[in-house]
């Protein structure tokens, strides 16, 4: 166990259990669900498999959610999943899951998540183009990407600024913000929904996805399983970023009952609405429609084939907010944990230092945002996300097994929520992720293998930066 060199400063408790779980809804909910169902349908080509593939994801991450109930409550403290690793592991696995987050998982996201808001607007204002007018080509070994400036990215950049300037202003404000977002893109998917399954419903799509090919052929078997895991990427990191709640438990009012509560009953919410989206896309599109809906965008399209035109100008509005609530989350979020690992002499001093006004990890925020920008201009975060893939399921897997290391070590602790069904329900799903990482290794070798060695990077820099803090420390 790791004891923080200096003493903890304190957060301001302003985190209702709403709050709580509007910040686990709304950092679910970005543009995956309205685009990623495209890239599933061609890899499963079936309808079928497609409510499968969301299915079997959202399973997989409400035992997540359910299991990480205990640790949620044995740890309040700022810094989440860094937290648990930490104490249940080691302050190697620990550190090494807060340098995938800040290196990709947090910081790609929230590039991804910005440049899908710009690219949104650009449907009301046509000169945010992709185009890069100052850059060159890299190739990666998943392809070609343009590095550089255009309109787009700037756009998006500004968007990150503004809302790590509101989040530096006070929690208070940023989980206003974050509520009222997320009720209203909730609405948004949930009227998507009815809209699909009730008087948007076309005929002719009923037909094709059901009837009779609704699976491929010879119907489900087991041994599809495979190729239902290997599609689950997109899925997957749609419904990432519900522990990122726990990163800021340090300002929750009651984080011991809250905490649990709120990532388990927003898991289930967002679960239910993405499962039941998907039902809505199949019964408005045929399965060629959503496999090559333009740009991806199957949301749209959808709501394109309801309402024409002006369903395009609609949907982007919906979108435009999901991303900016889901960017909302995510800064808020990951913040917290590069102050956790500061407070640990794990990261750079001025991030664990709060905002004297304000008791906001400001300069924690100012590296976010610094280095999310770089992402931005790269052109990289989307092929790094699908390189980090298995390095998230794995360190959820690492997480809940630490749960048992801490049943055996620690047995006094104060365990306000326990873990349901344990040790079984933690054990199966210890076993459905590591099911998940070894089918990814098998099915996806070209993303798994960089994203397993973007995060054994951080061995050697957790060695050199424990060496140099002690260095220094011995020289106060």
């Amino acid at each position: 166990m790791v004891t923080p060199s200096r003493a903890q400063p304190d957060f301001v408790k302003a985190l209702s259990r709403l709050d709580a779980t509007a910040l686990v809804v709304g950092s679910m909910i970005g543009s995956g669900i309205f685009i990623v169902s495209a890239d599933i349908v061609r890899q499963v080509q079936a309808p079928g498999l497609l409510l499968a593939v969301w299915a079997t994801a959202g399973l997989v991450t409400l035992m997540g959610a359910i299991t990480y109930g205990e640790l949620a409550g044995m740890y309040p403290r700022a810094g989440g999943q860094y937290v648990y690793l930490r104490e249940g592991i080691s302050p190697l696995f620990g550190y090494l899951y807060g340098w995938t987050l800040f290196m990709v998982i947090q910081t790609g996201t929230i590039a991804a998540v910005a440049v899908a808001f710009a690219r949104f607007t650009a449907v009301f204002v046509p000169a945010l183009s992709p185009e890069v007018f100052l850059g060159f080509t890299m190739t990666l070994p998943s392809g070609p990407i343009q590095v550089g400036i255009s309109p787009q990215r700037l756009f998006a950049i500004a968007s990150i600024v503004i809302l790590t300037w509101i989040n530096v202003q006070g929690v208070r404000t940023a989980a206003i913000i974050q509520t009222s977002l997320t009720v209203i893109k909730t609405a948004a998917l949930a009227a998507l929904i009815v809209l699909g399954l009730t008087i948007g419903r076309q005929t002719e799509a009923i037909a094709a996805n059901f009837g009779g090919n609704l699976w491929p052929a010879g119907g489900f078997s087991l041994g599809l399983l495979p190729l239902i895991g290997a599609a689950m990427v997109g899925s997957l990191f749609s419904m990432d970023a519900w522990n990122n709640v726990g990163f800021a438990s340090g300002e929750m009012k009651n984080p011991t009952r809250d905490l649990p509560f709120a990532m388990a009953v927003g898991v289930l919410v967002v679960t239910s609405l993405y499962v039941l989206a998907n039902l809505a896309y199949v019964s408005v599109l045929p399965a060629d429609g959503i496999a090559h809906a333009p740009q991806d965008r199957v949301g749209t399209a959808a709501l394109q084939a309801m309402f024409g035109t002006a369903g395009l100008s609609v949907m982007a509005a919906a979108i435009m907010i999901s991303t900016f609530g889901c960017n909302n989350g995510l800064i808020l979020a990951g913040a917290r944990v590069y102050w956790a690992m500061a407070r640990d002499n794990l990261f750079f001093r001025s991030a664990g230092e709060l905002h004297r006004d304000h008791k906001t990890p400001a300069w924690a925020l100012v590296a976010q945002l610094v280095w999310t920008s770089v992402l931005c201009l790269s052109g990289t975060y989307s092929q790094l996300l699908d390189y980090v893939i298995i390095a998230a399921v794995l360190f959820y897997m690492l997480t809940v097994a630490g749960l048992f290391a801490l049943r055996v070590r620690r047995p006094e602790l104060e365990r306000p929520v326990r873990a349901f069904g344990y040790p079984w329900f933690p054990a199966l799903y210890v076993l459905l992720t590591g099911l998940v990482c070894l089918n990814l290794l098998v099915q996806k070798p070209q993303y798994t293998w960089p994203g397993l060695m973007i995060v054994a990077l951080g061995v050697p820099v957790y060695f050199v930066w424990r060496r140099m803090t002690q260095r220094d420390d011995g020289r106060r």
